[in-house]
């Protein structure tokens, strides 16, 4: 006798097959083996108890504030128990509830299909980049002088950063991202005209010899169509699309976006970074990117999410963000994870930025375990071997 150690559904299907279970049978126990908490922030005093009332017939339970109970608070935070067959129920019964129930019946089982969702096809131009069962690496190229981490190479000539980053596509890399300003804690921005002096020249290059993805790590809507119109077909913007112009041209483009989570802008963010709950405010930060960008156009299978490791976080914000990034599959979208040679790495191991190789991978190996679908790493042969041994165990 033994306690398993199974979470998802394919492995937990092919248990049942070897034991011979009727293949009606799995289909009605899949649901029922699969175990699921799930929060609901600030839902109203009286629909709680409804909720904890109907998931208590059904075999569940939901824990909300105990002054909940007494009525004595108006709004309460929950916590819903149960396998996924009973909060599908449960998503069905509230369907004929009063008190704006029947609406988070269906926020419930959209959130419910989301999570269980574990294989994307990116649209990015004319890309399709299927995301699933293997990891996918974006290659960094830094046209800068400035990075954190030493890599800028601003100091190459045009024929030596694309030469770069071509040894980056040899060692495995699925997409390239270039970036020509460094957002860096504390760095200052740099005109257009500059930036687009710094990459604009590679990607035009870039784009005649090789048939990778490219993407344009920029947060300045004027870049990003120079960058579209030149061949790239993903922008990397870690501002979340706070400039709705940004989002109109990937739209007009039909382009990718990688919209992250940053607390303030790069030259203040890292000043004693505060938040009220980290994985709601990132989460609710992230969805209303999400929104916004589709509600400008852009495709829904063209956009991934970002929570932004090191940006506006202290150390623990960022341990935090890769101990429970599973939680942001809830919001339905590949997930991108930025953590190589990070200075959270470096404070962990104390060393610096060029001795980060090993704890940038496992790094990686831990978000991809924690679904994690897109990685954006420095050390690309290194991290590709890495994921590929992780791949192969989860699958």
């Amino acid at each position: 006798m033994r306690i398993l150690s199974i979470s998802s559904q394919s492995d937990l299907k092919s248990l049942m097959q070897h034991i011979n279970v009727d293949p009606y049978g799995i289909k009605i126990m899949l649901p029922k083996a699969q175990y699921r908490l799930l929060k609901i922030n600030s839902l109203s005093s009286v629909s709680a108890n409804i909720l904890k009332q109907e998931m208590l017939s059904l075999g569940g339970d939901v824990a909300l504030a105990r002054q909940a109970l007494t009525g004595k608070v108006k709004k309460t935070n929950c916590l819903v128990m149960g396998s996924l067959s009973q909060l599908g129920s449960l998503g069905l019964k509230l369907n004929r509830q009063p008190f704006g129930l029947e609406r988070l019946s269906r926020e419930l089982l959209s959130t419910l299909n989301n999570y269980q969702r574990s294989a994307f096809q990116l649209k990015a131009g004319n890309y399709r980049i299927n995301l699933g069962d293997r990891s996918c690496i974006m290659g960094i190229v830094n046209v800068t002088g400035d990075s954190f981490s030493g890599d800028g190479l601003l100091s190459l000539n045009l024929e030596g950063v694309v030469e770069y980053a071509m040894r980056l596509i040899k060692d495995g890399a699925d997409i390239i991202d270039i970036g020509g300003e460094s957002n860096r804690p504390g760095s200052k921005r740099v005109s257009v005209k500059e930036e687009a002096s710094r990459v604009i020249p590679v990607i035009k290059k870039l784009c005649k010899k090789i048939k990778t993805p490219i993407s344009i790590d920029t947060s300045k809507p004027e870049i990003a169509k120079m960058a579209l119109d030149c061949g790239a077909s993903i922008v990397n913007d870690i501002s979340g699309l706070r400039n709705l112009k940004m989002a109109k041209v990937v739209a007009s483009f039909k382009a990718a976006v990688v919209v992250m989570h940053m607390l303030k802008e790069p030259y203040s963010m890292q000043r004693n970074p505060k938040y009220k709950s980290l994985i709601d405010d990132i989460s609710g930060y992230l969805k209303s990117a999400v929104e916004k960008a589709q509600g400008s156009g852009i495709d829904k299978d063209s956009i991934i999410i970002d929570p932004g490791i090191g940006f506006g976080k202290t150390l623990a914000h960022n341990l935090e963000i890769l101990k429970r990034l599973k939680e942001f599959k809830s919001l339905g979208k590949p997930i991108l994870i930025g953590t190589s040679r990070k200075s959270f790495i470096g404070k962990v191991l104390n060393n610096g930025a060029q001795e980060r190789l090993f704890g940038s991978i496992a790094s990686c190996v831990c978000a991809r375990r924690n679904a994690a679908n897109i990685f954006r790493v420095h050390d690309v042969k290194e991290t590709r071997e890495a994921l590929a041994i992780t791949d192969n165990i989860q699958r």
